[in-house]
């Protein structure tokens, strides 16, 4: 019965983040964002082609929906830190590969927040404070993003002593890795959007 109620823990988590505000609000303000920009749903393209309002609604809502699969698996599986890791990674993989949208949505970070947020408030707050100073030096919100994926499997396989922990988060670092490869190769070649281009509103999108 434990192995049914793990499994369908992890389902929901995955549902959970196949919402995608991004999606909702790019259809209120009839423009696909998916065919501009990085074309992916998530904050980061929100911010680039509709502005900072919609960005932090849509930033809000993914890192509370990995709260909440976070929240929902402590309180069916008390005792599992498993499987409460890998209710958040089964959301942040949701939100990256929602099923209704033939598996193309955002890029993951920020319900990777909110799942180490739900995991370890006190550690998430020090890694916030971290991604906005490496994000504003650095002008790129990949080199912010990077640092912080990296940085959060370690802390917890180090200080839990528990590598098998480790290594389920590192799924989620993992594939939020591959899907900003293209920004990499954008930084190497000087044509990555930094954030103060995008807030001088340059491929804002007009109606």
């Amino acid at each position: 019965m434990n192995i049914i109620r793990y499994g369908l823990v992890l389902l929901l988590s995955y549902l959970i983040g196949c919402s995608s505000m991004a999606l909702y609000i790019s259809k209120y303000k009839k423009v696909d964002i998916r065919k501009s920009g990085s074309g992916n749903l998530g904050a980061s393209n929100t911010m680039i082609l509709l502005g900072w309002k919609p960005a932090v609604i849509v930033g809000l809502h993914d890192i509370g929906k990995a709260v909440l699969a976070v929240a929902l698996a402590k309180l069916f599986c008390p005792d599992q830190q498993l499987i409460q890791a890998g209710a958040g990674v089964a959301c942040v993989l949701g939100h990256m590969f929602p099923f209704y949208l033939r598996f193309k949505g955002g890029k993951g970070f920020a319900s990777y927040l909110g799942m180490t947020l739900a995991l370890n408030w006190k550690f998430a707050l020090v890694v916030m404070v971290i991604v906005v100073i490496v994000t504003l030096i650095s002008d790129y919100i990949v080199v912010g993003t990077a640092t912080t994926i990296v940085i959060v499997p370690a802390y917890m396989g180090y200080f839990t002593r528990n590598l098998l922990l480790a290594a389920i988060l590192c799924v989620a670092t993992a594939a939020i890795l591959y899907k900003h490869r293209e920004n990499y190769f954008r930084i190497l070649n000087g044509t990555e959007v930094g954030l103060r281009r995008a807030n001088r509103g340059e491929l804002r999108v007009k109606k």
